[in-house]
């Protein structure tokens, strides 16, 4: 009876190709240079960029237009000015524009001093405008049906916190010819307010002594500056010593300032432009050097001994990184272990442990098969695992936007694990059995290849439990997306091990196989039973395909379990009827599958609610979920107000489980309250390249992911599976 049970596997590999097929037609790229079509916004997991124009009176000649780069960063994430000091790189900026435009410099606001170590950097963090003016030509002419202007724009920065990222974007803006383009003017007038003025009073002077020093006099600074420490920027890198305190002091309304000159200087400017700053205001100005600069230091050279002692600090540096990089894959193959055992505990993995429930029992006295067959599974869950970790780190070095558990954002992959659950469970209910509706060719597999069918047991098993394993395997998973590729599979492979090592052990221990009692009318009550679970999942799979493609696509889905259904049944029937309804129900499968229902299955669910709007101070209501999009939560932490981030899938069964019981809260609810926190919801049902990138920012590869943030402090990530305290404590942490 049961040996027919896994006759199936027809469509399993079916499912299995869909799987494994779905994410690249359907992945998105991330923003990268080069790919796409260029947009005004770029969103990288550390900036988020956008071209912006003003244009007051229109585009024509005489009138004042200018074009920007608004670059808002992460937390802790900053940018360069100009001169970025001791390390980094300035922002450059390459312009596109029609004849007749021309782009000037950057009007670049007064940068911060960012202090690392012995060094010191020049630079901007927050939101920061970066505006240029544009001129436009007295003969400019853009045509008589011209209603737009093409502006294009490449742009290269690296974002540092304590490392760095080399990132660059390609821009496109549709700027009107007539009419007004004002609405970043708040932005301009920041911007410009923040860009040093020119001071051009009589007196300055820079003077080198020694040799080493630089000597400033600038007179004619603002009355509310003197008395004050003031801040000095100098626009040519390599001149002096950046990461040096000043001497400076005020006489007569004179300010004066000494300091060392780079032991390494590498250029002479004649004047000296430099930007003395106050509290963010800053005035430029060009110091002539008295007498002429000294001449710069001569490439120095490395002595033999000291090259060989640098080669011995780096041998060091990598046999340290190696062990560390060791211990780390230690630790990640044995998180990995634990998760896959626990794995067996998930809901996700019920259905699929019924069917191995079912089969033990039917060789529970049969050792050699029983052996096999628990091989044959394991072999069949770690080959699944490894290959599902090797399609997904091929996919993210092509750049396609997926994380773990990608096969159920696929609205057909769902379709498809439906229909083949509804078919598992109606053998296991006694609805049919395989022998009575598949040619006897067919039919006869199973008997040949038992071992076959175990193998496709453990591969049906990964395909729906592994969206199971990011709460156990959060970390363990993010830290594989960053190891080499053979260290990165041995986790998955660790990972498959510990989901099938139970009954792999089950399969080889006697003991087990004898605490069951001998085949009789037992095994048919409990084949049946188990069909309930596969039902079950049928309807879990129904609800999710409904968060993925609204109401319409889970009616759909319905329309067509009952076709696999009615054609099932018609095949159990004999005679002429087996085949009238067999041809009616196979034309019903075929219309769903055809039809608009079927289109109705993968389509986007339409939204049902429109998103709450940004407060006039750039908060949001208390308490009140609000769906997470790229930026929304830099600014609202700008705006100085506390985040919660719920990063949840429909069908990451934990994520619905947290919602509906700690998040759900009253207590929550009120600490949340309390402390005015913003409440982002970021729904990963189905893929989404800036979810994928914000997750992988943190350092995760699945959901569920629980992100905490006050404005100024670095993000609070919380444990998978959460808790009332847990979350209360966090909230209220200062």
């Amino acid at each position: 009876m049961f040996k027919r049970l896994l006759q199936p596997w027809l469509l399993s590999l079916l499912c299995l190709a869909a799987l494994l097929t779905a994410p690249g037609a359907g992945a998105q790229l991330l923003p990268r240079s080069g790919q796409g079509t260029p947009s005004a916004v770029v969103s990288t997991p550390y900036v988020r960029a956008e071209l912006v124009a003003l244009a007051p009176q229109g585009v024509g000649p005489g009138q004042p237009l200018w074009l920007g780069l608004q670059i808002t960063h992460q937390p802790e994430w900053h940018t360069y000015w100009k001169n970025p000091g001791d390390s980094g790189l300035p922002i450059v900026l390459e312009w596109a524009l029609p004849a007749g435009l021309d782009a000037g410099d950057i009007a670049w606001p007064v940068p911060k001093r960012f202090p690392i170590g012995s060094l010191m950097n020049y630079g901007y963090e927050g939101t920061v405008l970066l505006p240029v003016p544009v001129t436009v030509a007295s003969g400019f002419s853009p045509g008589p049906l011209a209603r737009e202007l093409p502006i294009r724009l490449r742009a290269s920065w690296l974002v540092c916190r304590k490392e760095c990222i080399p990132e660059e974007g390609e821009f496109a803006l549709s700027l009107p010819v007539q009419g007004s383009t004002a609405l970043h003017a708040a932005a301009f007038e920041a911007a410009w307010a923040a860009a040093p003025k020119a001071h051009s009073a009589d007196g300055l002077e820079a003077r080198v002594d020694n040799g080493s020093t630089l000597a400033l006099t600038v007179p004619g600074l603002p009355a509310a500056w003197r008395g004050q420490t003031l801040e000095l920027f100098a626009e040519t890198a390599g001149v002096i010593e950046t990461a040096a305190t000043p001497t400076q002091g005020w006489k007569d309304g004179v300010w004066t300032a000494t300091l060392p000159l780079s032991a390494q200087r590498s250029a002479a400017p004649e004047p000296l432009p430099v930007v003395l700053a106050l509290q963010g205001q800053g005035l430029r100005a060009e110091l002539p050097v008295q007498g002429g600069w000294p001449p710069m230091a001569a490439a120095a050279t490395i002595s033999p001994a000291l090259e060989e002692a640098l080669r011995a600090n780096a041998a060091q540096a990598a046999m340290a990184q190696t062990a560390a990089s060791s211990a780390s894959l230690w630790v990640a193959l044995a998180g990995a272990l634990l998760g896959g055992l626990i794995l067996n505990l998930m809901p996700c993995v019920f259905p699929v442990l019924a069917i191995k429930l079912v089969g033990f029992a039917q060789h529970a006295h049969a050792p050699r098969a029983r052996r096999l067959g628990g091989l044959a599974y394991t072999a069949g869950v770690v080959v699944s695992f490894l290959a599902l970790g090797a399609l997904l780190l091929a996919l993210r070095a092509a750049g396609e936007a997926v994380g773990w558990g990608f096969q159920l954002q696929s609205p057909a992959v769902v379709a498809a694990l439906a229909v083949l659950f509804t078919v598992i469970g109606l053998n296991l209910a006694g609805v049919f059995e395989f022998g009575h509706v598949l040619p006897s060719s067919v039919a006869s597999l199973q008997a040949r290849h038992p071992v076959a069918d175990s193998f496709l047991t453990g591969v049906l098993a990964v395909a729906v439990a592994s969206p199971c394993t990011a709460p156990f395997m959060g970390a363990s998973l993010g830290l594989a997306a960053t190891l080499p590729a053979v260290q990165a599979l041995a986790v998955f492979g660790a990972l498959g091990l510990g989901l099938a090592l139970p009954y792999l052990l089950a399969s080889w221990v006697p003991a087990v196989a004898n605490a069951l009692p001998r085949p009789g009318a037992w095994m048919d009550v409990l084949r049946r039973a188990m069909a309930f679970p596969m039902f079950a999942t049928v309807v879990w799979l129904v609800w999710v395909l409904g968060q993925q493609s609204g109401i319409d696509g889970a009616g759909a889905l319905l329309a067509l379990l009952v076709a696999v259904a009615m054609l099932v049944w018609a095949l159990t029937l004999a005679g002429r009827t087996r085949w009238l309804i067999g041809s009616l129900a196979l034309l019903a499968l075929l219309g769903v599958l055809a039809g608009g229902l079927g289109a109705q299955i993968v389509r986007p669910a339409e939204a049902t609610a429109p998103t709450p709007a940004v407060a006039a101070e750039g908060t949001l209501p208390a308490a009140t979920w609000t769906p997470w999009t790229p930026g929304r939560p830099e600014a609202l932490l700008a705006a100085g107000q506390p985040v919660f981030i719920d990063f949840t899938a429909a069908w990451c069964v934990t994520c619905q489980y947290n919602k509906k019981t700690t998040l759900a809260d009253e207590r929550v609810m009120a600490t949340f309250r309390e402390a005015n926190v913003a409440l982002l919801r970021a729904d990963w049902t189905r893929r989404d390249p800036a979810i994928t990138a914000a997750l992988a920012a943190l350092g995760r590869n699945g959901v569920p992911v629980y992100v905490f943030q006050r404005p100024g402090q670095a993000p609070v990530v919380l444990s998978e599976v959460l808790g009332v305290d847990e979350v209360r404590a966090a909230v209220t942490a200062r």
